[in-house]
Parts: structure tokens; sequence; C-alpha cells
């Protein structure tokens, strides 16, 4: 099984992006989780993403606040797929990282999910995974359906709660 890359901009990011190693922990998926930064380390972050393949990734995920340039600088220096966890700041909230983690040029796509969104983001790299594993595609089937149980059951506890209203 291809591992994972969760790479992040700075530690501080480590509390939102623990959303994501656990889930992937759930799906039993391999993952490295690294500090890196597009900024303060270029040539580590290039390095990393230009040998990930050949290391035996699959997917990268990079979660990185404000400038939010580490998945582009990943992005741009391999051809697995990235996705950005685009993380709240106190300046702009976090929109400074979303867009600047979503706004790529032509060729260099970085899949983006919502602000602080690690565990979607996890969840995106199992769905890639899958892909080309029946076995972990079997596992968010049936993830999904324990969804639409829970949602069922809150609906039928609701509805006997509006019953004696």
């Amino acid at each position: 099984m291809k591992k994972v890359a969760v790479i992040m901009g700075s530690d501080s990011d480590f509390p939102v992006v623990k959303g994501a190693l656990s889930e992937l922990k759930k799906y039993g998926i391999p993952f490295e989780c690294r500090v890196m930064s597009a900024h303060r380390t270029p040539q580590l972050a290039a390095e990393f993403a230009a040998n990930a393949k050949k290391n035996g990734f699959g997917v990268i995920i990079c979660a990185a606040g404000m400038a939010a340039h580490l998945a582009g600088v990943i992005a741009g220096n391999t051809t697995l797929p990235v996705i950005g966890i685009p993380i709240k700041s106190a300046a702009l909230e976090g929109m400074d990282a979303l867009l600047a983690t979503v706004m790529m040029p032509s060729g260099i796509p970085v899949a983006t999910v919502a602000i602080n969104g690690a565990k979607n983001a996890a969840v995106l790299a199992v769905q890639m995974l899958a892909l080309s594993d029946d076995e972990l595609a079997a596992k968010l089937e049936e993830e999904k359906q324990a969804m639409i149980d829970g949602v069922i059951a809150k609906d039928k506890a609701l509805q006997e709660e509006v019953a004696k209203i």
C-alpha cells in the first residue's frame, strides 16, 4: 500500500493536522508526518516532493497558514496528487491561506479542502488510494453506510421528539 505524506509548514499546525493523521490511521493507511517550510526550507521541500513517488508515497497532504505556499511548492516538484489544508490564522481567519492554496497556475493543481479541513483531506487521500485498492474502497463504502445509518437514526429520534410536541 502506498503511504501518505502529511507535511505542515509549522509545528503550530499540528493540532489541526492530527485530525488527518487520526483518519488515515482509522483506514490503516501508512503515513509520515513532517515539518517543512516553503519559505524557510524550500530546497528540503522540493527534494522531498521530487523523491516522494520513489519513496513509496501515493498522495501528499500539505497544511499551511498565512501565505500558504507549501502545497504549491510540493505540487510543482512532483506528479503525485497534492491536497492542501489551509490553516486558520489570526489575521485573516484563514482566507489568506485558502486563496494561496487554491489559486494555482495551470498544470500545477492542488486539491484544496476547507480551512482547517484536515479530516476531509485524509478522506480525499484515502479515496485517491482506493482507486487501485479494492479493500480500501470497501472500507470507504462501509464508512459511507455508517454515516447514512447515523443520519437515519438521528432523524428517527427527532421524529419521536417532534411527535411528543
